[in-house]
């Protein structure tokens, strides 16, 4: 019975070649000069450093375009407030991995409202989609794909 995978996964690779890149090009950034403004990672978990709430923000646009770059979604990153004390501002930036049990809800409530021919069950972090016919599943995938979505979704492990 032919069967897809949902799945919400950032590739740490290209997120961590888009921290170097941005803390390169802050480096040579004439307005950060003598700043020691930068961004820190921890396998998923992003910290930007910056002397003021304005220059944070200037980071975060850099970090944000540098993403883009890489084709890496925006909106899998969650951003936590903005902490400043005398001398320096911090924002901790999470990169969302997997898809939590409420978003799961919502999508498979999606896929039965198709009306199609077609299982969906939540798998840990994932959705598994069966169907009897391959055109049913691909449907799915058209219709997720046409949805404005809360964080970016792949589908993997296409199975007939």
């Amino acid at each position: 019975m032919p069967s897809f995978d949902i799945v919400s996964e950032v590739d740490v690779h290209e997120l961590t070649n888009a921290v170097d890149q941005t803390n390169r090009e802050v480096s040579n950034r004439f307005d950060f000069k003598g700043t020691n403004a930068r961004i820190e990672q921890k396998e998923r978990e992003l910290t930007l450093i910056a002397p003021s709430e304005f220059q944070l923000q200037q980071l975060a646009d850099i970090f944000d375009n540098k993403l883009g770059k890489r084709d890496l979604d925006v909106s899998c990153l969650e951003r936590s407030k903005i902490s400043t004390n005398v001398s320096e501002a911090r924002q901790v930036i999470t990169a969302k991995h997997g898809l939590d049990k409420e978003y799961a809800k919502k999508l498979v409530k999606q896929i039965k409202e198709t009306g199609l021919k077609v299982q969906a069950q939540i798998q840990d972090q994932q959705v598994r989609v069966t169907g009897k016919k391959r055109d049913d599943l691909q449907e799915i995938i058209a219709v997720l794909r046409g949805m404005k979505t809360e964080q970016p979704l792949q589908y993997t492990n296409f199975r007939d």
